[in-house]
Parts: structure tokens; C-alpha cells; sequence
């Protein structure tokens, strides 16, 4: 076999360590090419691992973050054009608004959001129970969303490597029940939720009426009683 290097004259050592060089750098810059290729391909596949692991995490915590209480969506406002409202007046003249069905509306259209999330990163089971879940609440029905929590736990706790659950009495999980705002003695709730209600205008008109009286009149102020919705 004859030698890679002609070692005839020094010119032809020159040429033939050239050609190595050559070579090499060019079987280098492909490696790295390759190498650049597979690990912005893999970041990219990390990235959306990562970015639906977290929106199913997020809808896992709504469709599931309540163990106790009514643990069914209630559609029933679906139907409702207004919200009903109650108002009365205490003997110190403070006005006490009850809006019925704002709690059930807002677990609706966080469950509701939460399923479209579902619909579009879930697996093929997730998707059929989430696709199922949509079509109770269209057509008026109440939804239960413990099946699919169960369905989203395991899935999520395999994408994470963490061990299988043992045998444990789970309670049945229900959509997230969002806190109530408002009270008495001054406290006002959420801006969103008085603006919606109408009241912060009517707020804000008695406590100047309040300011104006410089007797012992006691001036009215507007109250947001969630008591009704606490109760569903």
C-alpha cells in the first residue's frame, strides 16, 4: 500500500499535508454544523415540551383545585342575558346589592378557557374527555371534570418522571371555586366585578353625598354581597 504522503520532493509533502488540512476542516465544520442543527432542534422540542406542560398544569389547577363543595360546572347562566340582582337597605341606611350567578359564571369561563387549552395540547384521551366536556356545557348540561383531572394528573406526573401514585383514596377533584371580593365596613371587592355590577359610579356618589352632610346623617354606601354565590 502505498503511503498518503509523498515524501518524493517537499513539494509534495507541502500539497499532501494541505489536502489533510483541507480534509479535516471541512469534516470539522460539518460536525459542527450537525451538532448546531440537532441541539437548536432539541432546545426547540424542549421549549414546547415545557411551554405544554405548563398550560396543562395551569388547566389542571382549575379543573381540579377543589375537593369540597358543588364540584360540577353550572351552565345555567349560559342562558341568562342579565344577572339578577337584589338590593336592599339596612337601618343605617348602607345598600347591600346581591348579584346572583357572577361566581358560577367566572368558574364557567375559567373552566371553559381551560378546556380549549386542553382541546389543543392534550393527547388523544385528553381532547375526547375535554371535546365531551364542551359539548355538556353547549348544550346546557352540568359538567363534571373529575375524569379528566384524573387523566391530566397521571399524564402529567409521567412527563415529569415522578413515581406512580399508590392506591390512595383521591377524593373527587372540581373545578377551582374563585375568591370572593367585597365586604362591609368600607372594603371594596375586584375592580373588574364593580365595574360590572354598576357600582362603582353609585360608590363613589354616596361617599361624596357622605363628605357633604356635615351632620350626624348617616350616608349610604354601596355594599357587594356575595353570600348567595358562597352558598353554590
Amino acid at each position: 500500500m502505498r503511503s498518503a504522503i509523498d515524501f518524493a520532493s517537499w513539494q509534495s509533502v507541502a500539497t499532501s499535508l494541505l489536502g489533510l488540512a483541507l480534509v479535516t476542516l471541512i469534516m470539522v465544520g460539518l460536525r459542527l454544523v450537525v451538532m448546531q442543527t440537532v441541539q437548536r432542534r432539541r432546545e426547540r422540542e424542549n421549549r414546547q415540551i415545557n411551554e405544554r406542560l405548563r398550560t396543562l398544569i395551569a388547566a389542571y389547577k382549575t379543573l381540579g383545585g377543589s375537593f369540597t363543595g358543588d364540584l360540577t360546572v353550572d351552565p345555567a347562566h349560559l342562558r341568562t342575558q342579565t344577572l339578577e340582582s337584589r338590593e336592599s337597605r339596612d337601618g343605617e341606611g348602607n345598600i347591600s346589592i346581591t348579584v346572583k350567578g357572577e361566581r358560577r359564571r367566572r368558574i364557567r369561563d375559567n373552566v371553559e378557557a381551560s378546556l380549549s387549552d386542553v382541546i389543543l395540547l392534550g393527547n388523544t384521551e385528553h381532547v375526547r374527555l375535554a371535546v365531551a366536556a364542551a359539548n355538556d356545557l353547549v348544550a346546557g348540561r352540568k359538567v363534571e371534570t373529575g375524569e379528566l383531572v384524573v387523566s391530566l394528573r397521571n399524564f402529567i406526573r409521567e412527563a415529569l418522571d415522578l413515581e406512580p401514585l399508590p392506591e390512595l383514596a383521591i377524593p373527587m377533584q372540581g373545578p377551582t371555586r374563585p375568591v370572593a371580593g367585597g365586604g362591609r365596613g368600607g372594603g371594596r371587592g375586584p375592580r373588574g366585578e364593580v365595574d360590572r355590577s354598576g357600582g362603582g359610579g353609585r360608590s363613589g356618589g354616596a361617599a361624596g353625598g357622605g363628605q357633604s352632610v356635615g351632620g350626624g346623617g348617616a350616608s349610604a354606601g354601596l355594599l357587594i354581597d356575595h353570600s348567595s354565590d358562597q352558598r353554590s
